[in-house]
């Protein structure tokens, strides 16, 4: 899972027909479809068992065969490109979902020192207990008792009545991130479940739901380009012109069009309409050399992406926004139906489950 991630790549192991190896085409495919799903600078953990056929892969192209050759390393990158994208898409709600809060920085306390400090000790748990502010009798006698029981009875009565609602609900078959119970501070959504308490972004879940509609609707009418009103020309090598000419369908897949003018020139004649006011020249200059290297390039796709991801962020529900219940029953039922929903566009978890066990620890129930 996303949610399981380290700050260091040190939980990464691939093997190749039950031989453990390291490869950068693994590697960069791997980065590529947890790109979309992981915090900034955070390593995905992961074990594959890629089983090919022998005659496909050179396993001495390294003296401690800690390293392989593969005869068709683009098809090898794509292949574990579409089914980790494809397995992350279809990762559900309720699956590991007590460990979506623990896990994101869970190497943070393996890593401590075996003997802490009290400050550090003291500081560990992830609750904490904060004194009350109580009213003074003065202060009560001063509102009015009666004043104050009608205004918590106003403000409580309709989240009491749909919690009775939601308990009953709760008994039956609950979706797996329940019915919305209320909104806290304007942020945060809490629901019930048949496991417990769920804790929603609901900024960060609308923030995916949205991006993922604009993707699928932008991926519907594939890449559009536009011609450049002044055609940019630039330098490469001769085997990066050689490539770009024999590979202008490929260019053309990405929305751009370019042709060779000389041995090592090379003019952009067409770019993508959402990309076109970009820096053209070091992205062409990038997807190249992804595309010599690895056989396939998704820069084009991470600007279009990061584009759509600013028009979701700006487009989604803001803090402080009161929602209705039906309103936030909604957004729950949206993020059941959305792939990649356990985290927002910029890696963060979306939700959180709190079990019943985890509550009675709290509370010290049962002790």
């Amino acid at each position: 899972l996303p949610t399981y991630s380290r700050s260091q790549a040190d939980m990464q192991y691939f093997y190749v027909n039950g031989r453990m190896v390291r490869d950068k085409v693994v590697t960069h495919a791997v980065r590529q479809a947890y790109a979309d799903v992981l915090y900034h600078g955070r390593h995905p953990a992961y074990v594959l068992f890629l089983e090919m056929e022998p005659a496909g892969v050179d396993v001495n192209a390294h003296p401690g065969k800690h390293e392989v050759r593969f005869r068709q390393s683009r098809s090898v990158h794509d292949f574990i490109f579409r089914a980790i994208h494809k397995s992350l898409a279809e990762v559900k709600q309720g699956d590991a979902a007590a460990h979506a809060a623990q896990h994101f920085a869970n190497d943070k306390f393996v890593s401590a020192p075996a003997e802490a400090t009290a400050t550090e000790a003291a500081a560990a748990p992830a609750y904490s207990q904060q004194r009350m502010p109580l009213s003074t009798p003065r202060q009560a006698l001063r509102q009015g008792v009666a004043e104050q029981s009608r205004a918590y009875q106003a403000f409580m009565q309709p989240i009491l009545d749909n919690a009775q609602t939601v308990t009953d609900a709760a008994q039956k078959d609950a979706p797996p991130l329940g019915y919305a119970l209320a909104q806290l501070h304007g942020i945060y959504i809490l629901a019930q479940n048949a496991e417990g308490l769920v804790l929603v972004d609901m900024h960060a879940a609308h923030e995916r739901i949205t991006y993922e509609r604009l993707k699928q609707s932008y991926e519907q009418q594939a890449i559009q380009s536009q011609p450049l009103l002044v055609p940019e020309t630039f330098a490469v090598s001769e085997k990066e012109a050689d490539f770009a000419e024999s590979h202008r369908d490929m260019f053309s897949e990405l929305g751009f069009t370019v042709d060779r003018t000389g041995p090592q020139t090379l003019k952009l004649r067409e770019a993508p309409v959402m990309l076109a006011d970009g820096d053209l020249e070091t992205l062409l200059r990038d997807v190249l050399a992804d595309l010599i290297q690895h056989g396939e390039s998704q820069r084009i796709r991470e600007q279009i992406n990061e584009i759509l991801s600013t028009m979701a962020c700006h487009g989604s529900v803001r803090a402080n926004r009161k929602l209705t219940v039906p309103e936030m029953n909604a957004l729950l039922r949206d993020m059941e139906a959305t792939e990649r929903s356990g985290q927002c566009n910029h890696g963060r978890p979306t939700w959180i489950q709190i079990s019943i066990d985890e509550l009675d620890k709290l509370f010290m129930r049962g002790q």
